[in-house]
């Protein structure tokens, strides 16, 4: 089956792997140039076409009418897209003859849109999971074809749920590939009323809010940690990255949002609108702080007050 995907960081390496195994004739990847201001922490599409002779290319704009008419000229049975970050249009969405699928990172109808492993911590949520659908003009909008389940757990931060994910996804291709293959290809439509649409996040939204619950600045710092941007605060203009802290027992004190305490010895509380934030690992001027050096820190400014 003559097959283009378009494919990017380690869902695409799974996706196109699947695709080989299963004896798809993979004809062209289209893939992303990395991206030097970027913290790149996740494996390379275009290494992995080299390693395997795959034909890739990595335009600015896959869109335009030379990629069209190549994706015309080669006339795919079938279009896939694992992690690519570009909006595709129908011009080449509907050259194929069985359609175009996409491998998305949640459960749709629910988190439709960018950064659905971030977004599914910062609300909280306890299931999620991938979903392979058919493409249409509204984003993650088409007929499911598969889904994969897994669950969340409370320490889980977005790469630990990111390593689920991508288990998730290896399991879910591998159960229905080999049906797609031959054409059987079966589609249930969406229920977009029955879901929610999130999007893109940019480092500055990663800044604290100590008037928030603490188990809500918790899902903040779980969902943007390494390697994402960080959870930050400042004391005056100092900027500190969170990188690990939990939520303390709620009722066991009355420091106000942004107040920082002390509970014990080498305890460091910091007030939130409910409860108190207890951090294990900052960083304030590129120097990691835990243990004694985070106390001493902390303990320096045990007079001011987190914003």
């Amino acid at each position: 089956m003559k097959t283009v995907v378009f494919a990017y960081h380690n869902m695409g390496l799974i996706g196109l792997d699947a695709l080989l195994r299963h004896g798809f004739d993979v004809k062209l990847v289209f893939t992303h140039r990395d991206n030097p201001s970027e913290n790149i922490w996740y494996s390379s599409v275009r290494d992995f076409c080299r390693s395997n002779k795959l034909d890739y290319v990595e335009p600015e704009d896959p869109n335009t009418l030379e990629w069209i008419n190549r994706v015309k000229d080669i006339g795919p049975d079938i279009i896939f897209s694992f992690y690519y970050r570009k909006m595709i249009s129908m011009d080449i969405l509907s050259i194929p003859r069985l359609g175009s699928y996409n491998l998305h990172g949640s459960l749709l109808p629910r988190y439709r849109g960018r950064s659905p492993v971030n977004w599914v911590l910062i609300n909280g949520e306890e299931v999620s999971g991938v979903t392979l659908h058919e493409m249409v003009e509204k984003p993650d909008a088409g007929p499911i074809v598969s889904q994969r389940k897994v669950c969340i757990a409370f320490d889980d931060t977005a790469l630990s749920l990111y390593r689920k994910l991508e288990n998730a996804a290896r399991e879910m291709l591998d159960d229905v590939l080999p049906h797609v293959r031959y054409g059987n290809i079966v589609k249930t439509p969406q229920v977009l009323e029955h879901g929610s649409y999130f999007g893109g996040r940019r480092p500055e939204d990663g800044r604290i809010d100590w008037g928030m619950p603490a188990k809500d600045i918790y899902n903040l710092i779980r969902a943007v940690t390494r390697p994402y941007p960080g959870a930050f605060g400042y004391i005056d203009t100092e900027k500190i990255l969170f990188w690990w802290a939990k939520p303390g027992a709620a009722g066991h004190t009355c420091l106000s949002p942004g107040e920082i305490g002390f509970a014990g010895e080498g305890a460091v509380q910091i007030g939130t609108g409910e409860g108190v934030i207890l951090p294990y690992e900052v960083e304030v001027d590129g120097e990691v702080l835990k243990g004694e050096s985070l106390l001493r820190f902390f303990t320096n400014l045990k007079e001011r007050r987190l914003r």
